[in-house]
């Protein structure tokens, strides 16, 4: 059985949201202040299961990081571009954006409760996805890489009125970041 894997950037109080400043808010682009070091690579540390599981995102996640990663020519961009991803959309995506991806079939929770029989999924961004899915108890681990600012507003990784137990079990510098890993207590 596979781990459902949240991977986000967060800044010290939480806020995951616009990190690269795509968005246009006054806080975003705080994931970037300290050059690309800290977001290029396997920064979260996934190693095999990179190669082994599945990429699940949200529409807009997809769409942002298709316009981005078929263009670039790196080792970790080469295997981004190589591993299979869906898509939870009601909308459908151009599949031919960025290569071995496609949209679920269906209610995308019950898509990962099937698919967690099989192998890791790797939950990259998709804030209202991620939420849904700890809504539903279906989170494992979350992989954050913690920038030290703080960004007085926007969207955070944890909703309100969802509680979860969790344990640490990594956290060591990345950068100007520290990778912090927490999983479901047991």
């Amino acid at each position: 059985m596979g781990d459902v894997i949240v991977i986000q950037f967060s800044t010290l109080d939480g806020v995951v949201s616009d990190p690269d400043g795509s968005s246009g808010t006054p806080y975003g682009g705080w994931a970037f202040r300290y050059g690309s070091g800290p977001v290029s690579d396997d920064k979260f540390r996934l190693g095999a299961r990179m190669e082994q599981g599945v990429q699940l995102y949200g529409r807009r996640t997809w769409e942002s990081f298709s316009k981005v990663w078929p263009g670039r020519d790196t080792d970790y961009a080469r295997l981004m571009n190589a591993v299979p991803k869906r898509v939870a959309t009601r909308t459908g995506i151009d599949a031919s954006a960025w290569p071995n991806s496609a949209a679920i079939d269906g209610d995308p929770l019950t898509w990962v409760k099937s698919e967690r029989e099989r192998r890791d999924i790797v939950v990259i961004g998709s804030l209202s996805l991620v939420h849904a899915l700890a809504a539903a108890d279906l989170v494992d681990e979350y992989r954050l890489i913690i920038f030290p600012l703080v960004a007085g507003e926007g969207d955070r990784l944890f909703a309100a009125g969802v509680p979860a137990n969790l344990q640490f079990t990594t956290a060591e510098p990345v950068g100007a970041g520290v990778l912090t890993i927490v999983r479901r207590a047991v």
